[in-house]
């Protein structure tokens, strides 16, 4: 296949873009669906000035789905990395739990605590819109990552790679290690999840193909971004689909719970598993056997990307306009695309030939 590019380590590293306080929850420091609405309701009506420096001493706080997800754990630290780079200050903050309204309450301390830039990952693309509404009007800059809010809901959606390149390719993984031929399954994070929602669209749609016409999807579960559902989900599965030819998890939990139910099933090696995950996360399923290939971007830079944008709107370097221009350190040069996007890269193929080029 065409996406199975055998990047290297040290090119990842090396800045390729490729390719995931209050409130009782935990707070770690230093460590798409696309929108149909014209633009970002939620861009400056100032001009941009891309010869502003970056401010020093920026605040910048990482919201994920859940801080307890690794990740997070990782894309967030990317981004933390990055604002210690341009003199700003970084945090992880957000809840156990990835159910809709549960970032809510943290976008409103986020507020009150006059942080200069929130980074969401949005658990629900509109329920977390009126407080980040607030947020916006107390001046506070607004980027969405990893997974969108509508688009009044932020300045900048920094998205880790094209929703369709995404969606088609994971099937196109599965398809390859099945013979294009069987039952296959989806086992996605939590059923209003904007990124999973619309790669699953894109993998009905590939589906549709004359190539596909001997693939049947026969259900796509949902494990909620929990461990236990995920493994608990994958057990169902096999349960009610004695004949199933394999599973697609666009989900780094999700992924690696599924592959830890196989490993010791007797489906082993019969049902293929591929879907989004970490080459440290999966290592030992793609050399038992488990798993033949999946794919990712690198996190870390998704999270340096975002923190890099954030700094960018906190600083009047950009508004969020269509064609706008920034910097994003190691990285390189970044232009703000259509509805406010902006396009970390191509996602990476791992197998037992690469896996171990790669450490994160």
């Amino acid at each position: 296949m065409s996406t199975r590019i055998p990047w290297r380590r040290t090119a990842l590293l090396a800045g390729l873009a490729l390719l995931t306080a209050a409130c009782g929850g935990t707070t770690k420091s230093d460590v798409a669906q696309q929108s149909s609405a014209p633009a970002t309701a939620a861009a400056s009506s100032a001009a941009a000035n891309p010869n502003a420096p970056l401010k020093q001493g920026l605040k910048i706080a990482f919201l994920p789905k859940a801080v307890n997800n690794p990740y997070f754990t990782i894309a967030d630290g990317g981004g933390i990395a990055a604002a210690k780079e341009f003199g700003g200050e970084g945090k992880e903050v957000g809840p156990s739990d990835a159910s809709a309204s549960s970032q809510v309450s943290y976008i409103n301390t986020l507020t009150q605590q006059k942080q200069d830039a929130i980074v969401i990952s949005a658990n629900d693309p509109n329920a977390v819109v009126p407080a980040l509404k607030q947020a916006m009007a107390a001046g506070i800059k607004v980027v969405s990552y990893d997974s969108d809010t509508a688009a009044d809901g932020r300045h900048i959606f920094v998205n880790q790679a094209s929703a369709e390149d995404l969606g088609r390719t994971e099937v196109q993984l599965l398809a390859e290690q099945i013979g294009n031929k069987g039952k296959i399954a989806v086992l996605s994070a939590t059923p209003n999840a904007t990124n999973q929602n619309t790669w699953i669209d894109f993998m009905k749609d590939e589906l549709k193909k004359p190539e596909y016409k001997d693939i049947e999807l026969v259900k796509v579960a949902y494990g909620n971004d929990d461990d236990q559902k995920s493994f608990t989900e994958t057990q169902g599965l096999l349960r009610s689909y004695p004949d199933l030819a394999g599973i697609i998890s666009p989900t780094t939990v999700g992924i690696a719970a599924a592959a830890r139910y196989l490993s010791d099933s007797p489906s082993k090696g019969k049902v293929k598993l591929t879907g989004l995950g970490t080459p440290n996360q999966l290592r030992k399923f793609v050399k038992d056997g488990t798993i033949e290939a999946f794919e990712l971007w690198n996190p870390a830079d998704l999270g340096y990307l975002a923190s890099y944008a954030a700094a960018a709107l906190a600083s009047g370097q950009i508004t969020g306009a269509e064609g706008e221009k920034f910097k994003a350190g190691k990285l390189g040069d970044y232009t703000v695309g259509a509805k406010g996007e902006v396009l970390l890269g191509k996602p990476t193929v791992f197998n037992k030939e690469n896996i171990d080029d790669f450490d994160f």
